[in-house]
């Protein structure tokens, strides 16, 4: 992408163009659902530069490949690790190969989202069969050429050969290729004989990053662009009443100031759709300096919103919601958690009688955990260019869900879908946060407003108190015991402001005879969304934590606690919707003691705690070494073991586990957001607790289980167990547990 001059072409020229050009190929496929031949030469009116034109394989004559990654990158490495599969079967050398971003295109690829840990367990299949068919096309042309039978061409790093000693570059063929028809059925390679995929390759953007090339939204200009920034109301349930903007028009640079409308009554609302305040307050004006210090001379009154009603659509079909308007703290939230936790719940599994089991225990142990809001603190803070007329409109910046964003974005402008077009930038993070395309929808509004292309722009300020934030849970954890100590029983009961964290069908269930699994919500008008493994990221702590207390008091060791239990869900497991596999979690459980050296005499001095889950198709589970250091604790080591199935990159894969350990026990230990009468109590990093340098692990030994499955997620899995471990390391190390996250905070408490 050029971000100082980009180009942008319509939709309707992105469908003509993948096909031949200067003797090259373009071999364009949808990665959802199979692939179709090039268009011909005559057919084509190609721009001189080619530009952000998606899901097409370019051979050029001098056997240079140019492969476009429709997915958004954040950080995840897509941008290399989709193109090495394309590689891999169409067998090229990958220093030829060149990797650009697409934009967005719904009509061709879906989606293009990139969330969920999908992007390389959705495209492993689509991208091999678009790599072999475009390999079996160029055999073909060779065959045809040469005069000789297309089972003796074979391929060998971008090179066509034949016994009788005739070869060309994959660019000689080209050409010919592109006009045989796309075949079908591929036969894939055999995992052991893969060369590209399985070896590691270095982040094709790694240079760029390194050297300030641009590629992030905060990059993107043009000729004539303004800025703008929104004044949103202080609190969570205010909204707007009136404003002076006197003075703020007199600063130098400003242009206008004026009031926009996100949504208007009655507007449904898609699935990853949301709204913290409606009523935008809008400042627009040369640079971002003018436009941040203008904003402080606006006189603003608020009042208290009340109730809203919002309307809904996909994500469990169209329904209303009522929006709470009160002034939320978390003081009370939290009492009202406690208070509704005694109310009757919803039941979202039970298996045998849990009631029984725990009227005749011998001995219930009875946990509650509780954790905060917490906010994405994406490196880059949010923003979107836009340039919107009454024909069209043009959107760049960072974004993870452009095709969940489209439609939506259409109803507004009140445009069709052909006539917008969304540029992909590299995100300087995402977490899920960028999965919310309300900032997306703002731009474009207030650039229809302005008349003008603009960059809405979001302070840190700005990002860390408009919401989207993980939820704030809660849960219950009962174990019953009979005379011998055998685990006969288990309850949890888990709720949240606004959802509970619940996955009911996840370990330990089918590992008990009697389980009883249920939920509850409290509405809210503090915004949330998806936070890197949703729902997992507290599950994950509350249940390992948990499993630790029940293997003490069994006189188990943690491992080898999970471990039968899991052997009990693999060998005769109890309901059939479980939704993990019992043999896969073993492999992790088993990988990571070997590798740790768990329970072995070298490590007896060792503070160390457990922690393994399932979430999002891939199992992970991590040792945690920790010390304490002027009353602090300090994680030293952690030993990680994950099974995702192939792993395409190695070292793009360890540097993903790393930095969710990282991560894990930085929002383990620090992480919170508070309100006060619904303002955030935190705005920025002075007082919002992340972790530092030197409080990151020494060492992080990253390993994987070895097998042929296929790909399965791998951004978030790794992430939620670290919570866990965490805590279990802690009341090794202090001889404490506790309870409520930050633990770092829950300490100075006791």
């Amino acid at each position: 992408m050029n971000m100082e001059n980009p180009k942008t072409y319509s939709r309707r020229s992105f469908l003509k163009s993948s096909a031949l050009t200067s003797g090259g190929l373009m071999l364009s496929f949808t990665w959802l659902s199979g692939f179709r031949p090039a268009d011909k030469m005559a057919e084509l009116n190609l721009p001189e530069q080619w530009n952000q034109v998606t899901g097409y394989i370019q051979i050029t004559s001098d056997n240079m490949i140019k492969i476009f990654c429709p997915n958004p990158e954040f950080g995840q490495n897509v941008m290399t690790s989709l193109p090495m599969i394309v590689a891999e079967e169409l067998d090229i050398d990958w220093k030829n190969v060149v990797v650009e971003m697409s934009t967005h295109d719904n009509v061709k690829f879906g989606s293009q989202f990139t969330g969920g840990s999908n992007s390389v367990r959705m495209y492993w299949k689509p991208l091999r069969e678009a790599g072999a068919a475009a390999r079996q096309m160029l055999c073909q042309a060779a065959a045809d050429t040469w005069g000789v039978p297309l089972a003796e061409v074979t391929t060998k790093a971008g090179i066509l050969s034949h016994s009788s000693g005739k070869s060309a570059k994959y660019g000689e063929m080209a050409s010919k290729a592109a006009t045989i028809a796309v075949p079908k059925g591929m036969k894939l390679k055999d995992p052991k004989d893969f060369a590209v995929v399985r070896n590691s390759k270095k982040n094709v953007e790694g240079e760029k990053i390194v050297t300030g090339k641009p590629l992030f939204g905060l990059d993107y200009r043009v000729d004539g662009m303004l800025i703008a920034m929104i004044q949103h109301p202080p609190a969570f349930g205010l909204k707007l009443k009136s404003f002076d903007a006197s003075q703020t028009l007199k600063m130098p640079g400003i242009k206008d100031v004026f009031t926009l409308k996100l949504y208007e009554d009655g507007f449904q609302q898609g699935g990853f759709d949301t709204r913290t305040f409606n009523d935008l307050l809008v400042i627009v004006g040369n640079t971002t300096w003018e436009v941040m210090n203008a904003r402080k001379k606006l006189k603003v009154e608020w009042e208290q919103a009340g109730d809203v009603k919002d309307t809904l659509t996909g994500r469990g079909g169209k329904r209303e919601v009522i929006i709470p308007g009160r002034l939320e703290s978390s003081s009370n939230q939290l009492e009202m958690m406690q208070e509704r936790a005694k109310q009757p719940s919803t039941v979202l599994r039970k298996d045998g009688d849990p009631e029984t089991a725990f009227k005749n225990a011998s001995q219930i142990i009875e946990r509650t955990y509780n954790a905060p809001f917490l906010a994405h603190n994406c490196l880059e803070p949010i923003n979107f260019f836009a340039h919107v007329t009454d024909e069209e409109a043009l959107l760049a910046g960072p974004l993870q869900a452009p095709g969940w964003t489209e439609p939506t974005l259409s109803k507004l402008l009140n445009l069709p879908a052909d006539k917008i077009e969304i540029q992909m930038t590299r995100m300087g993070g995402g977490f899920g946060r960028r999965a919310y395309g309300q900032y997306l929808y703002e731009a474009a509004l207030i650039s229809k407003k302005a008349k003008a292309p603009i960059k809405l722009m979001y302070t840190r300020e700005d990002d860390m108190t408009y919401g989207i934030y993980r939820p704030m849970y809660t849960a219950t954890y009962r174990a019953a015991l009979d005379a011998n100590k055998k685990l006969i029983g288990f309850h949890v009961i888990g709720g949240g402001i606004p959802e509970n964290p619940v996955h009911a069908n996840r370990f330990p269930a089918g590992a008990i005879d009697n389980y009883l699994a249920e939920g509850w919500e409290i509405p809210s008008n503090i915004t949330i969304g998806a936070f890197r493994a949703p729902r997992s990221n507290f599950n994950a702590a509350a249940e390992q934590s948990f499993l630790d207390e029940v293997a003490e008091a069994m006189g188990k060791d943690p491992i080898a606690l999970r471990l039968e239990l899991l052997n009990r869900a693999k060998d005769n497991p109890v309901g059939k919707n479980n939704d993990y596999d019992a043999k896969r979690y073993i492999g992790v459980l088993e990988l990571l003691r070997e590798k740790s050296g768990w329970g072995k005499p070298e490590n007896s001095g060792r503070k160390r705690g457990v922690a393994a889950y399932f979430c999002h198709a891939s199992y992970a589970g991590h040792v945690v070494d920790m010390v304490m250091r002027d009353g602090q604790p300090y994680v030293e080591q952690v030993f990680s073991a994950v099974d995702c199935g192939v792993v395409v990159n190695p070292d793009a894969a360890i540097n993903m586990v790393q930095g969710a350990v990282v991560d894990g026990i930085g929002n383990s230990l620090y992480g919170a957001l508070t309100h006060k009468d619904g303002a955030p109590e935190q705005t920025n990093f002075h007082n919002y607790r992340i972790i530092r340098h030197n409080e990151a692990p020494k060492k992080i030994e990253v390993h994987f289980v070895e097998n042929d499955i296929d790909p399965t997620g791998l951004g978030e899995p790794p992430f939620p167990p670290v919570f866990g471990a965490v805590a279990n390391a802690l009341y090794k190390t202090t001889g404490k547990r506790y309870y409520n996250q930050p633990f770092a905070v829950d300490m100075t408490k006791s």
